[in-house]
């Protein structure tokens, strides 16, 4: 690529609100990815594009230049179609591990490539690798092999696709830059994009727990992502989902595997059950398959099936009993009444301190460690039942997570629990 632009002048384009041409956005990706523009550069630019916004073509095509920084798988040769999911991340968020399992039982391959967890958000692979044996990491020839097989794979993403997000995002992470959509969005679809799959679900969370704490910043960032994957061929629909509340009764590594797995036995909590059915269908539309209902998969036994050949698959073993921490605390209500909010950043923050999750890529997490819910917004309690017990390996922190706990809920003697609903919106290109 010729060396035609000059990275001071993208910045100044960029302060002075001006658009980016298609060719000075691909030479600034090539060139950031080469180390010709510096990370002080890149940093005053993605400040820039924060304060000032990018237009649809702008982000379009820097999601084009992030995706062709890198390789592009393909799925084309598979006998089913495919479709994937990319949750935004927030408490208790266990549902790609009974949903992927149930789509692939309904006939759609699910190619999920997924992270590790940083903060109060867990990673499904930190879940994942509390099951004995499993392994996250997969050749692509593996997977192609283990979706025409089994249907299913939810393993670590290569170092491979799109590697110009990855030096930008540890950037955005230490200059303030995180939150500016065009970024967010075209971070997440270069590499779904770059994955190939031809559908594609987005469960955008909205609350305390998630990244977007407003509904209509949520909602502008899935309206980015639905016309990103438009623009990019590849059917895409998203869910605004409600983060207030902590997912389902466990945040943690095993504790949410052995709620999944309740789950595709045909029980597990009820709100885990809706968001992970709804996800499903979603999926099964956007690839074409419309005939299946895939709550019958979850009763009738196939999704578990589905479950427990891509555990074993991934060399572990879906039997062994999972880790179970050393050290539990129970924590119970003070009082009589309706519990009417529990806070799921709190809550989250608390599985965090606890072991469950990393401040530094570099950590280790507990598999054990995290919080179980015993009440939810709605249920009635008395004084003294068991509201959450924290589990860790190491009771130095329970302290810490108390802190983190302290005001996270409301007991009230007066007037009903107003439930949000778990699905609050829905985007598509249509």
């Amino acid at each position: 690529m010729s060396e035609n632009f000059d990275a001071v002048d993208i910045i100044r384009a960029k302060r002075d609100r001006h658009e980016l041409s298609g060719e000075q956005i691909a030479w600034t990706i090539d060139a950031y990815t080469r180390g010709v523009i510096a990370d002080e550069q890149m940093a005053a630019l993605a400040m820039a594009i924060l304060l000032n916004g990018m237009d649809r073509r702008e982000i379009s095509d820097w999601t084009a230049a992030m995706i062709a920084s890198g390789e592009r798988m393909d799925f084309s040769a598979l006998s089913r179609p495919t479709a994937d999911k990319h949750s935004t991340g927030g408490v208790g968020d266990k549902i790609t591990l009974p949903l992927a399992p149930l789509v692939a039982a309904c006939g759609v391959a699910v190619p999920q490539l997924s992270g590790r967890g940083l903060g109060h958000t867990g990673g499904t692979l930190d879940k994942l690798e509390a099951i004995p044996g499993w392994q996250a990491d997969l050749s692509n020839q593996d997977m192609l092999t283990q979706l025409e097989a089994i249907g299913a794979v939810i393993c670590a993403a290569g170092a491979g696709l799109a590697p110009a997000d990855k030096r930008l995002y540890a950037l955005r992470d230490v200059t303030g830059t995180v939150e500016a959509i065009p970024l967010i969005a075209s971070s997440i679809m270069s590499k779904k994009i770059a994955e190939g799959t031809g559908a594609l679900v987005l469960d955008v969370k909205v609350g305390s727990g998630a990244f977007m704490k407003d509904a209509a910043q949520a909602g502008e960032l899935a309206r980015t992502m639905v016309g990103l994957g438009t623009d990019a061929g590849v059917r895409t629909v998203a869910l605004l989902t409600d983060m207030s509340t902590p997912l389902g009764l466990t945040a943690g590594n095993a504790l949410e595997v052995r709620e999944s797995v309740e789950v595709l036995a045909g029980g597990g909590p009820a709100d885990v059950v809706e968001l992970t059915v709804a996800l499903a269908r979603e999926m099964l539309v956007a690839a074409g398959v419309d005939d299946v209902d895939p709550a019958d998969a979850l009763a009738d036994g196939r999704a578990m099936d589905v479950w427990r050949a891509m555990i074993s698959a991934q060399g572990g073993d879906p039997e062994a009993a999972l880790p179970v921490a050393q050290e539990t605390q129970q924590i119970t209500a003070g009082a009589d009444g309706v519990l009417t909010r529990l806070d799921a950043l709190q809550v989250g923050v608390a599985a965090w301190r606890l072991g469950a999750g990393r401040a530094r890529k570099e950590d280790l997490v507990q598999a054990g460690a995290g919080v179980e819910l015993h009440a939810k917004p709605g249920d009635t309690v008395t004084a003294g039942q068991p509201l959450l017990t924290l589990h860790t390996d190491t009771p130095e922190r329970f302290s810490r997570a108390h802190e983190a706990l302290d005001g996270a809920w409301e007991i009230s003697t007066a007037g009903a629990h107003v439930p949000t609903p778990l699905i609050m919106d829905r985007v598509s290109a249509d």
